[in-house]
């Protein structure tokens, strides 16, 4: 049988009209039935495309040139949107944003979950969708002599040298732009990659969005850092509410940001921030949701949906520093919290007691061996909250919450296609989906976070 061409050619360039979406924000059109992927094409536009690769079944385009532009479509205000690769739909009016992640969550429920008649609800998104991140990872590049900080451009390790980020908290902005000032006049080298050589790697800083709390990292490749003292009197000394000014070390070639030991510099080894009426203190190494605003409506759904009214007992399996558990705990009889890190269930006991809350336990190993074991001890929870990495729920661990059959699933999800493939395994196993709410985390960004309403048929 003679092989079909593709009806576009590497390097050519055609008009192309843009009918959907892709999850992560790129326009789709379609030349004689053959997708192009296009980055910042919208539905509904025509425009000059460049046919950058192509591929049996698909290819990839460069926008040149809108032709005819989206009512949807918006200056992006940040410089750098084109070159960085955080944000990807900045491009987009925030109503066409939170329609797009709705949709998102829609097509992976219909196309993977085989879940046709799941109400997925309008976002849940922000008033103002700007400077909500509480965290910043920024690394540090030697450039001409010079320390330069900024995020990677699109798919490579080259910086894109910049001051500030819209959609982070202007403090943490400022803070980095210090440190790194701080850093080049002391002297201290920029790491290097390629050659694995020089000292500071990146700059992280953190904050308490209630608190004002301020929380500093130096990530190095060496267990010495220079002129430590004076980098360390200069930033308290310049900025009363950082609390705690730490040094992480990470000697590995590896692109994971922070290494296994992290020690004290000055101040505290922990800062606080409050979500709602709850307290947490968080670490340098504490997975805390950069946007409490959008944690707290995300909360807020899960405690309805976990639909508790005091008698129950609730597992929250992937508890980290127990931000929900300590939310269930206040509706709930007892809370079990398990978690694989040590030291965010070491946290997550902290912050039980921090709250004055005691009816919530919180044990360290892997979700599913945990509860098996829990079972075999007779524990039949009531409800059961996960909300696992991108990857989802591993197969034992949706076997062990089949087994244990509880009357209600609180599904959070970073993930929806993930999320829509475990709601399939649920239903198989005898369980009932009864709607899904996207909340929108990231706004600017593709990622979008679910809470779905589980629960057993009767």
């Amino acid at each position: 049988m003679a092989k079909v061409k593709p009806p576009v050619a590497k390097n050519e360039t055609i008009e192309l009209e843009f009918v959907d979406l892709t999850h992560e924000g790129s326009g789709v059109g379609k030349v004689n039935g053959y997708p192009l992927f296009v980055p910042y094409g919208l539905p509904g536009e025509k425009a000059k495309v460049k046919v950058v690769k192509v591929k049996k079944n698909f290819g990839f385009g460069k926008l040149l040139k809108v032709l005819n532009q989206s009512p949807e479509r918006i200056e992006p205000p940040c410089d750098v949107f084109y070159q960085c690769g955080g944000c990807q739909i900045q491009h987009m009016s925030y109503k066409m944003q939170l329609d797009v992640k709705q949709k998102q969550v829609q097509d992976a429920m219909r196309k993977i979950g085989h879940l046709e008649e799941v109400p997925v609800h309008p976002t849940i998104g922000m008033e103002d969708p700007w400077r909500y991140r509480n965290k910043v990872q920024i690394p540090v590049k030697g450039v001409e002599g010079r320390l330069e900080t900024g995020f990677y451009k699109k798919r490579s390790h080259d910086i894109i040298n910049m001051d500030t980020c819209p959609i982070t908290d202007e403090q943490n902005d400022r803070m980095v732009e210090a440190v790194r000032r701080m850093a080049e006049d002391a002297g201290i080298t920029p790491y290097d990659e390629d050659k694995h050589r020089g000292i500071l790697r990146h700059i992280m800083v953190r904050n308490g969005k209630e608190t004002n709390e301020i929380m500093v990292v130096l990530v190095t490749r060496t267990d010495k850092l220079p002129h430590q003292e004076k980098i360390v009197e200069e930033i308290h000394k310049a900025y009363p509410n950082v609390k705690s000014i730490m040094q992480n070390v990470n000697p590995e070639r590896t692109n994971v940001i922070l290494g296994k030991k992290t020690k004290l510099l000055w101040g505290e080894e922990y800062i606080h921030d409050s979500i709602g009426e709850t307290q947490f203190a968080i670490s340098a190494k504490s997975f805390y949701q950069v946007n409490p605003d959008q944690t707290k409506s995300l909360y807020d759904k899960a405690l309805e949906y976990a639909d508790l009214s005091g008698n129950e007992t609730v597992v929250d399996a992937y508890c980290g520093i127990g931000t929900i558990s300590l939310f269930l705990a206040q509706k709930a009889k007892k809370v079990y919290g398990v978690e694989i890190v040590p030291e965010a269930v070491d946290d997550a006991k902290k912050n039980a007691k921090l709250n004055h809350i005691d009816n919530a336990e919180f044990y360290v190993g892997a979700a599913e061996k945990v509860m098996d074991w829990w079972k075999a001890q007779g524990l039949r929870p009531d409800v059961i909250v996960v909300d696992p990495p991108r990857k989802g729920c591993d197969e034992t661990l949706l076997k062990a919450m089949l087994d244990m059959k509880p009357k209600r699933i609180v599904y959070v999800s970073c993930n929806p296609s993930t999320l829509a493939r475990d709601l399939n395994i649920l239903t198989e196993g005898g369980y009932e989906t009864k709607e899904v709410q996207p909340v929108d985390m990231f706004p600017q960004t593709s990622h979008v976070e679910c809470v779905a309403q589980v629960e057993l048929k009767l």
